[in-house]
């Protein structure tokens, strides 16, 4: 499994700012919601309450890819699911009609060392010169790259924006 930054540890544990519970492993990513929050346990995000309890969501409903067509996995998507922290607006890629598991950073390396470059450049999405800003990509750098898969057929597709 890969780390995508979403959550971090504290050994000492912070109080949820949805339930009012300790936890140990709290959400560090973009939640908008007119409130100041400082903590929210995995649990609080993945039963809803925090979009709930906050009106807030972990991603924006027009930075998604088209085709998917269900609205309850829009719902999932910005009201229950960890976001990621991108350099410019995050935006959300989805394949065979569903949004895709964001898998982390990566840079040209990792996805040859994963073995997905040339599947990931293989997507309409991406003209000859972004395809080969991608093959220069490092993570980290001043292009970033972010990693999602398919639910469904597995297909790696990435999204990147600058710093």
């Amino acid at each position: 499994m890969r780390k995508t930054g979403a959550f971090e540890e504290s050994a000492d544990g912070v109080v949820c700012d949805c339930c009012g519970k300790t936890t140990h492993i709290f959400y560090t990513n973009p939640f908008f919601s007119v409130e100041d929050i400082a903590y929210l346990c995995p649990e609080c995000i993945a039963s809803g309450e925090a979009a709930r309890k906050y009106d807030g969501s972990f991603q924006d409903d027009f930075s998604v890819d088209d085709g998917v067509d269900d609205p309850e996995k829009l719902d999932e998507l910005i009201h229950r699911t960890p976001g990621y922290s991108g350099w410019q607006q995050e935006y959300w890629r989805a394949h065979c009609g569903d949004y895709c598991a964001y898998l982390g950073y990566v840079g040209a390396r990792e996805l040859r060392a994963l073995g997905v470059l040339e599947e990931v450049l293989d997507d309409p999405m991406w003209d000859e010169e972004q395809k080969e800003m991608i093959r220069e990509s490092v993570n980290g750098g001043h292009l970033q790259c972010y990693l999602f898969r398919c639910l469904h057929c597995g297909k790696h597709l990435v999204w990147m924006d600058f710093d």
